[in-house]
């Protein structure tokens, strides 16, 4: 990467939707630049369930290290917050054996939390749980539509922003307006108090062709099944999983265990589900202030590493 200043440490990105290629790209590039990747994938941190979450096989990895893959417990809530202090741990320590730390997925969030820098009120705390379950006993008792008023009140905003039925959303706005007196608006502002360590190239894979985008993601669906995503899913939504539950890949094939449809219905459930999940990544990697977009139809995971690599 050129012209790195002294005190930043080098991080390449490589984002984009569900089913575009970053596994295989981010590979590829780790082994031309000498790097080590870091996942950015908010389901692929929890432990187990494979083929739902598409974690790389050994086989796909390559021989490159990879961080920050199953290592949180199925029932454990996992925050923003966390994910970013693992991650700038994982990336110190990257870059301090003379590795190039390669942070790859399509979460953004946690994409942004990272090369911003972002600051995050504190959540891990006996007063941030207090409100929660306060406010959960308020949804139990009066309904969420109740919340998402009083979250009119203290913040307009971000009401309009949260559709009324997002419980989990909406207690975490009105928990951490009532801990910092700010509204959404003003903690973003907030969180951006401290300059970011990294010299960052951000890139980010794009179809242009949506159709072969969708394409990809429905043959990968018939490759889980293949694989055994039934049966996974079948475990899954038998055991405790805490945030795990909102995973695309097993709670749509719910309906085929209770009997209400086929599983080839599932299946194309889940398929529809995955697109609509791919077109909010697209949206939100194509408003990245800088990025580099990397045209990926028609090209191999090598052509499109290589398109990075000259980047640098």
């Amino acid at each position: 990467m050129r012209n790195i200043p002294k005190n930043k440490i080098p991080l390449l990105v490589i984002g984009g939707p569900t089913a575009s290629g970053k596994t295989a790209v981010g590979v590829r590039a780790a082994q031309l630049l000498g790097g080590e990747i870091v996942s950015a994938d908010s389901m692929q941190v929890y432990k187990g369930f494979p083929i739902a979450t598409a974690k790389p096989t050994p086989e796909e990895k390559g021989g490159v290290p990879h961080h920050l893959l199953d290592i949180i417990e199925r029932d454990r809530q996992f925050s923003v917050a966390e994910y970013a202090a693992l991650a700038h741990a994982a990336i110190k320590d990257i870059h301090s054996r003379g590795r190039l730390p390669i942070l790859v997925g399509g979460t953004g969030l946690y994409i942004k939390a990272v090369v911003e820098n972002l600051r995050f009120c504190e959540q891990d705390t006996q007063e941030y749980h207090r409100l929660r379950e306060q406010y959960q006993q308020i949804a139990r008792e009066q309904g969420s539509h109740v919340l998402h008023d009083m979250l009119g009140e203290r913040d307009p905003q971000q009401a309009a922003a949260i559709d009324s039925a997002n419980l989990g959303r909406m207690i975490r706005a009105l928990a951490v307006y009532e801990m910092t007196g700010r509204t959404a608006a003003q903690n973003i502002e907030w969180s951006r108090g401290v300059p970011t360590p990294y010299h960052t190239l951000y890139t980010v894979l794009r179809y242009s062709d949506r159709g072969t985008l969708y394409g990809r993601i429905n043959r990968r669906v018939d490759n889980m099944a293949e694989n055994g995503l039934v049966q996974e899913a079948r475990e899954a939504l038998g055991s405790p999983s805490g945030t795990f539950s909102q995973a695309i890949g097993h709670k749509e094939l719910a309906p085929y265990f209770a009997g209400k449809c086929t599983p080839e219905q599932a299946l194309d459930r889940l398929k529809q589900q995955t697109r609509r999940y791919a077109k909010r990544q697209i949206t939100w990697f194509s408003a990245v202030p800088g990025a580099a977009f990397i045209e990926a139809d028609g090209k191999t995971a090598n052509e499109m590493a290589e398109e990075i690599v000259a980047l640098f």
